[in-house]
Order: C-alpha cells, then structure tokens, then sequence
C-alpha cells in the first residue's frame, strides 16, 4: 500500500457500497441480540460448510500448506470465537450502571449508566498469513457489537480472497457483510474510507500508512502489527519441553505468524542443550521436510528470497548456521518453497535477521550470562507484539515481566495467549494499538455511550448550581476544595 492517491472509480465504488451499509444501519437501528446471534450463527456454518474449500484454497495459495493446520488455525478457532461472541452477546449487551458523582445523587434518584451502542460500519483489512482467521475472529467481535463489515482480504492470497467474497455473499445481503478484492489500489482507497472504526492486520509498514489514510477521516483504529516477539529461557526450564513448544511455534504455517518466536535468549552455558533438544523436537515433528504435507511453505518468491537472502547476510557476517533437515534432503530444486527451521547461534544487531520480523522459519538464538542481560536487550528495541518466558523460578519470571513491555505474555509456552477468548489480543507502540477477542473485542467495536439521568425534582442543592449564587454553593465549594 502506498500514499498515492485513491482511484476515483474505485473510491467511488467503494464509498456507495459504505453508503448503503451506514443506510441499512440507520434505518434498522442498533440490531436485537437476537439478529446479533443469526449473524455469528451464518458466520459459524459458513467456516463449517466450506471448510474443504478453504482448505483448499489455503493450499493452492501458499503452494503448500498443512490442512489439518489450516482447519486447526482458521476455520476451528474462528469457530470458537464466533461461539463465543455467540453465547455472551446478550450480556455483554447489557446497560451498566454506574454510581453517580456525588453519591449523594443516587440516593435523591439521579442515575448514571453506559450503553452500549454499535459504531456503524467497521472496516476489516484482513493478512494473508492466516486469512481466513483474521476476518471471522474480528467479525465476532464486531458483529456482537452489532455492527456491519466491509471487509478487504489480501491479494497475497487470491484464491482465498475470492472464497471469501463467494463465502460471504451466499450468506450475507452486502448491506450486512461486504468483501472488496483487489490489489495495493483497492488497499489504499479502502483505508481512505470515512468508516466508523478500521481494523487492520499486518505489517507495521503498512500500518503507518492504514493509520494516515484512516486519520485524514478521524477514523478511530485497530492496529495488530507484529514485530520481534523474544523468547527467554531461564536457567530452571525444562529444555526439553521449551524446545518442542518454541519450536512447534515456529514451524506453525512455517513461522509465518505475527506472533511466532522471533529469536531466543538463553543461558550460555545451557545453548548447547537447547540446539541439540530443538534438532530432536524438529526430528519428531518433521522426520522429512520436501514433500511432506504437514510442513507448510512460504506464501511467495519475493518472502522466499527475503528469508534465504537473511541466512545468507548471517553467515556472511559470521552467525553459525544450523539447518534442521533431519532426513538430509536436498532443497534446493523443490516444488514448493519450503524452508527448512533453522537456527542462527549467537547473532550480532548488524545481521538484517535481527533488524526485521522474520516471518518464517529461522530462529536466531542469544546467549546471555544474567537473565538482566536478556531483559536489558528485550528493552531496548521496539516493545513486541508478544513475549515467552519459559522457568519454574516465579522470581525470575516476574522480574522478566515486571521489567519488559509486551502486548501479551505466554509462559511455559509460545503463542497460546493469542487462543485465550476471555484475554485482550493486541500489541503496544509498533506492534499495534487496541485489542479485540471475546468481551473486550465487543467493546472494542461499540461505542460506550455515557447517560446521567437527572432527578425530576428540582431541589436546592441543584438550585444552589444556578446564578445568582450565594451561601449554598460557597458551603458546597468549601467541601469540595480541601486536602
């Protein structure tokens, strides 16, 4: 996406499709929970009725990619927290009530109070990472806040994008639920759009520009970006079990997730250990690599040649590389573009595979002699979407969370925070701002409206507020201006 200007045709499409979603919602108000749950529901039987297809269309747009993985990560976790949303709308739907300032006010039957209004229409700028997740997880959010979608899927991912679209429309009126495909020029004239709230996943790149495309409107948005998530093994870590976890998080749909371990920070004296542990955990996992369907391959040539190319910079540079192929193919002439997990020991800040996200499946791993050391590195650089702390010693582990910043935390594991309804998923700073998933993703997307009812009778306390004034209101201040 870049700052070009918007094609007219496109804008004008584009904003007549918005026309008549903000109409719809205008003219049928805010939706009952009963047609907030229909609308989860036909998400629900979609991801179930076209699962073969979308993975399908996962596999012919990544060239190779597990199904059992893509049923796992896009269709049955989008399941779950359509469900979710599902069964909690009608609660979370419910007015608050709050205590009214002065207290006093309460008892003479003033009331203060929140409801919950949907915003309107939301804008959701889905990855191509995991394409079909990161629409229908939003959309539990959004549509049990009662709001209507346009929704614009990657063009990294064509046949999945057109899924979508054909998905949606068998379902949805487009008043409701629409999906826009294209290109960087759709992209652009998407985020330009006067939408009520614009949800965007993806690179902090593109983010910068979705925020200034959505500012020039004073677009409220949802930025999930990424960034280098670091992993901290503390020295009472089983290494075994820390091993297979990171690298099962690492190898998930070849390391092409926002979240997945960036790079490892371990004691020196237990590196060793870690990489012998890491080869066995992969071993069992991926006994073979090139044609195996469990291992997924890179989405395209231009992130295929990105990522050999920062193998190559850190072994020019002086890294130890340690390729994982436990059969010993040979990748080089292959159908698809499948990495093999490779480690890069004791990286230096001058490598690129330590400059960028990697999103893929080389874990670069650094040694420190004092965990401070791990935490003084971590702090230094951009705050991550995510951060791992594996140990049983609490100290440790608090110390690592009380002194570094991160979207969330997973410990003894990588990743599963993410899988956690009742947890806000977002990052912080560069990795993203805002957060959504089950309660607070239907806050996220409604407007948290403030009501004060007034008491009817109008009584001299209230009296004493208005001019002209006298003793009352030099009574009250003196009351309320004091230590």
């Amino acid at each position: 996406m870049s700052t070009m200007t918007a094609d007219p045709a496109i804008a004008s499409a584009l904003n007549g499709l918005l026309s008549k979603q903000r109409a719809a919602q205008s003219r049928d108000g805010a939706p009952s929970a009963a047609v907030r749950i229909d609308r989860l529901n036909r998400c629900v039987a979609l991801l179930v009725d076209f699962r073969g297809e979308i993975e399908a269309a996962l596999e012919a747009d990544f060239g190779a990619r597990s199904r059992q993985a893509t049923a796992f990560t896009d269709v049955a976790a989008s399941i779950g927290s359509l469900k979710h949303a599902r069964d909690h709308v009608a609660k979370w739907m419910r007015t608050e009530q709050r205590a009214t300032s002065p207290r006093i006010l309460w008892f003479l039957g003033a009331r203060a109070e929140i409801r919950h209004q949907p915003k309107g229409v939301v804008g959701v700028i889905s990855p191509w990472n995991f394409p079909v997740n990161l629409t229908f997880a939003p959309l539990a959010g959004v549509l049990a806040a009662g709001n209507r979608a346009m929704i614009k899927p990657s063009e990294m991912t064509p046949a999945t994008s057109e899924l979508l679209k054909k998905m949606f429309a068998s379902a949805f009126d487009e008043a409701e639920i629409a999906v826009v495909t294209g290109g960087p020029d759709v992209g652009q004239a998407f985020s330009s759009l006067h939408f009520d709230h614009l949800l965007f996943t993806g690179a902090t790149s593109i983010g910068r520009h979705v925020m200034r495309a959505a500012a020039e409107n004073l677009v409220p948005v949802t930025l999930e970006l990424g960034g280098k998530s670091p992993v901290v093994i503390g020295r009472s870590a089983d290494l075994a079990v820390a091993a297979a976890r990171i690298m099962n998080g690492k190898t998930l749909n070849a390391g092409q997730i926002c979240l997945a371990p960036d790079y490892v920070l371990a004691p020196a004296d237990r590196m060793g250990a870690f990489v012998a542990e890491a080869k066995a955990s992969v071993g069992r996992m991926f006994p073979t690599i090139r044609e195996n369907p469990d291992y997924t391959a890179i989405v395209a040539d231009r992130h295929y040649a990105r990522l050999t190319g920062y193998v190559d910079d850190a072994r020019a540079k002086g890294a130890e590389i340690i390729e994982i192929n436990p059969a010993g193919e040979d990748l080089r002439q292959q159908p698809h573009r499948r990495i093999p997990p490779t480690l890069i020991l004791n990286p230096t800040d001058d490598m690129k595979v330590m400059q960028e996200e990697i999103f893929g499946p080389l874990l670069p791993v650094k040694s420190y002699q004092k965990v401070d050391e791990a935490i003084d590195y971590i702090n230094v650089h951009a705050r991550p979407l995510g951060l791992y702390y594996f140990g049983a010693d609490k100290e440790e582990r608090d110390r690592v969370l009380d002194l570094t910043t991160s979207g969330g935390v997973t410990v003894n594991d990588v990743v599963m925070h993410v899988a956690q309804e009742e947890l806000p998923f977002g990052g912080i700073g560069p990795a993203g701002m805002g957060a959504y998933h089950g309660h607070d993703g239907f806050r996220e997307f409604s407007h948290r409206r403030a009501v004060f009812h007034q008491m009817k009778r109008d009584i001299a306390p209230l009296r004493m507020l208005r001019p002209p004034y006298g003793a009352g209101i030099a009574r009250f201040l003196a009351t309320q201006i004091r230590r």
